[in-house]
């Protein structure tokens, strides 16, 4: 198998510029990059699955160049529906500061990290006009997806050039570094063919590009995100144990292509992981399996080892000491438990019993995996002390029904991190359509 026909394999390759494309990835070393505004001061889980693209170019031998858009960032790319807020110049200098420690240890500090405000800050507005502009037909920007979608809902001018600014970026790449390929997810299609559209017009050259298909949920949303609440790869913003547990409750349906995309198991060693888990579902060695690769990759061995024991002995000692009846009420509630349960007291009879949970002479909070400051204690609850953060500890309210969720109650956390009642939840995920519930 060739190395694009693994990247086939693995679903990372959507539209393609060109058919010699193909070729050239195989046997050239091509100068590639690879870009992000910085909207944020890291990147998320959906982020992950491009960089983890852009590590497989890297590691058959081509150059990365990872573009941070500091000018670009300041305009914002057309999203569907609106347009970005506007974020301040300070806000997006932060945020440079943040990506470019992560997306530099994400490709082995081997990349080649570039800022397009470097470059654009002192072009004129009459300049871009007339070295830029005047290459790119009017009909052919309405014709973009993104920008044709907003047409009738209105859409700036601002945003409307924005297509222009990443090809610039592309031509400037290609004549300062030689960087003859862009990879990116798909929405930003449009954006890539600009970039070759100039390249050839005012250069008489031709450049490459590819997208990959955005990583989606089983209800279509992006992966990594729920109600805008993102799994940041800054262990600080979101820990390795919560993203362990998130990738934990994959579905069933999903699991083999997350593999394949996010982790950098051999085809074969995937191929071996899914036999298992097809001949035995109820261990969902496959969901472990993601859930370990991938913290490991981002936050190293020890991070993912600590996460799978802090999982594994929640699993175990919710078993052992909660009840048969409850145990199975719990597991037909969700298809799995893994990673889910939190706590659970009942308001006459104590059913949870844990003690703290200790790794490397750290305790970690019970309900979140995070750890524990010094100086913190243990919450009573109904007689039963839990050592939970300070965070965990402040009152809860139901987002389904909006109650307030007693200490005494059987809660249950989604994977948007909210807390639920157990009713409320299965209420919500049946009428959802993500729950199908056993009848009998």
């Amino acid at each position: 198998m060739t190395f694009y026909e693994e990247l086939k394999e693995r679903g990372v390759v959507k539209d393609v510029s060109s058919p010699d494309l193909e070729e050239k990835l195989n046997n050239e070393s091509l100068t590639f990059y690879i870009g992000t505004d910085p909207t944020a001061d890291s990147l998320h889980i959906g982020h992950y699955a491009s960089f983890v693209t852009a590590k497989r170019l890297m590691l058959h031998g081509h150059k990365p160049i990872v573009l941070v858009g500091g000018a670009t960032g300041l305009i914002g790319d057309p999203r569907p529906t609106a347009e970005r807020e506007i974020i301040s110049k300070e806000t997006v200098e932060k945020n440079i500061l943040g990506l470019t420690k992560q997306v530099s240890s994400l490709l082995d500090n081997k990349a080649t990290i570039v800022n397009n405000y470097d470059w654009t800050k002192d072009v004129t507005f009459l300049d871009f006009l007339r070295d830029i502009g005047k290459y790119i037909n009017v009909n052919y920007m309405l014709n973009k997806d993104i920008i044709s979608r907003r047409l009738d809902s209105g859409i700036t001018y601002a945003e409307f050039s924005y297509t222009l600014l990443q090809g610039y970026d592309f031509l400037h790449l290609y004549q300062d570094k030689n960087c003859v390929l862009q990879a990116a997810g798909s929405d930003q299609w449009g954006n890539i063919t600009t970039g070759i559209e100039l390249i050839r017009k005012i250069l008489g050259k031709e450049a490459y590009g590819f997208t990959m298909p955005l990583i989606l949920d089983k209800q279509g949303h992006k992966f990594g995100k729920s109600e805008g609440n993102a799994l940041w790869l800054d262990k600080e913003k979101t820990s390795p144990y919560k993203i362990y547990q998130y990738l934990l409750n994959s579905d069933d349906t999903k699991v083999e292509e997350y593999l394949k995309v996010f982790t950098f198991l051999t085809l074969g060693e995937i191929k071996e992981v899914m036999k298992e888990q097809n001949a035995h579902p109820e261990t969902r060695v496959a969901q472990k399996t993601l859930a370990y690769e991938v913290v490991k990759d981002l936050h190293g061995k020890i991070e993912a080892d600590i996460a799978k024991s802090h999982v594994d002995n929640s699993i175990t000692r919710a078993t052992n000491e909660c009840p048969v009846s409850l145990i199975i009420s719990n597991a037909n509630g969700y298809n799995d438990f893994y990673g889910k349960l939190t706590y659970w007291i009942n308001a006459q009879q104590q059913y949870s019993k844990y003690e703290n949970i200790l790794f490397d002479n750290e305790v970690h909070c019970l309900k979140c995996g995070d750890v524990i400051k010094p100086g913190e204690v243990g919450k009573n609850i109904d007689g039963v002390t839990l050592r939970v953060c300070t965070k965990c500890r402040a009152p809860k309210l139901c987002p389904y029904c909006g109650g307030v969720i007693n200490p005494s109650e059987y809660t249950i956390s989604d994977c948007d991190n909210n807390e639920y009642h157990i009713d409320c939840w299965q209420e919500k995920e049946v009428t959802e359509g993500w729950l199908e519930l056993d009848d009998e």
